[in-house]
């Protein structure tokens, strides 16, 4: 006989609705597009010392990265999104710079949000006293379209949440990364792990057909990445586990198969300095040829700064530089 062991009836959940919900981030403070003006004179201004040489090294490894049409790609946590970043990272993938994003599983879910209503971030020491954190029944039933649409359309988490964003009309799908990508046919790449999103506590989530779309954004993202051979640049943005791990097992299979990138830029982008991302991004994967970056700091001061630096020093490589084409 068999010993079996008790398990939860997820569909006795109560769930309530994402529009009553109280959340931390909202459209109308995202970021602003950084102008170019004076721009330059700043950078210049600054010390020729450690990370501000660093930074301004990135920017130009960015610049020529694309120059030679070279992949760009944002690797990041859903911290980027709920700072209000969305417009920023929008903004250098329409001018060419960005090639790739990928995201976490909450990615998905802040980035889907912000697009539906305008808000995301909600208040989980609010929401966890009462078990109502993550019981948001719009977002689960969402999420579960998009596993439904990529098993059916035989794409990637990423690429099925930009298609249904857009062919719904989402009301906020302007400042959504994910919207844009499927726009401008820039891979968008979602990388998730079972059980540690809060979609992953409704009934109708489906765990095979959420792994199997994630699965095929890591083939994707192989891909990109073996394009990156002498210049590509790779950069994570505050994910200090999922996609540094995920990064580290693409770059090896993209070496195994055809051989390459190497010689590639790495840079990580974080309030504290983890392990995790400095080795798997910052050291390994430089540590034959290329060189490694890593950037301690806030993201609404530090992603900013980037994109201002890309902006007014690409300024004389624009038409160097291959810019996406806007699906009809």
């Amino acid at each position: 006989m068999t010993d079996r062991f008790e398990t939860v009836d997820l569909n006795r959940i109560k769930t309530i609705s994402l529009k009553s919900r109280k959340s931390l981030a909202a459209a109308h403070n995202q970021a602003q597009i950084p102008s170019a003006a004076g721009a330059i004179g700043f950078f210049d201004s600054l010390p020729k010392f450690l990370k501000a040489n660093d930074l301004k090294a990135l920017i130009k490894a960015i610049i020529n990265a694309r120059r030679k049409n070279k992949p760009v790609i944002i690797m990041a946590g859903g911290h980027l999104i709920k700072v209000g970043l969305n417009p920023l990272i929008i903004d250098l993938i329409k001018a060419g710079y960005i090639t790739g994003i990928c995201l976490n599983g909450s990615g998905i879910i802040h980035d889907s949000e912000i697009a539906l209503i305008g808000e995301t971030s909600e208040d989980v020491a609010a929401g966890i006293g009462d078990g109502s954190f993550g019981m948001s029944a719009e977002t689960a039933a969402h999420y579960n379209d998009i596993t439904a649409c990529a098993a059916d359309n035989k794409i990637g988490l990423g690429e099925a949440t930009g298609k249904i964003l857009n062919e719904r009309k989402a009301r906020f799908r302007e400042i959504s990364m994910l919207a844009c990508c499927h726009r401008y046919h820039i891979p968008a790449m979602i990388h998730m792990a079972v059980d540690t999103d809060i979609v992953c506590q409704h009934p109708g989530f489906d765990p095979a057909a959420a792994a199997s779309a994630s699965h095929h954004d890591f083939k994707i993202l192989a891909h990109e990445i073996s394009k990156g051979e002498n210049g590509g640049v790779f950069i994570n943005i505050g994910s200090a586990v999922i996609l540094p791990e995920v990064f580290l097992k693409a770059l090896t299979v993209a070496r195994n198969i055809y051989g390459r990138p190497h010689k590639i830029i790495t840079a990580n982008f974080d309030m504290i300095h983890q392990y995790r991302p400095a080795t798997n991004v910052v050291h390994r994967p430089t540590m034959h040829g290329g060189k490694g970056y890593s950037f301690t700091g806030h993201h609404e001061l530090m992603i900013p700064l980037l994109a201002w630096g890309l902006k007014a020093f690409g300024r004389e490589y624009t038409k160097q530089i291959s810019k996406p084409k806007k699906r009809r």
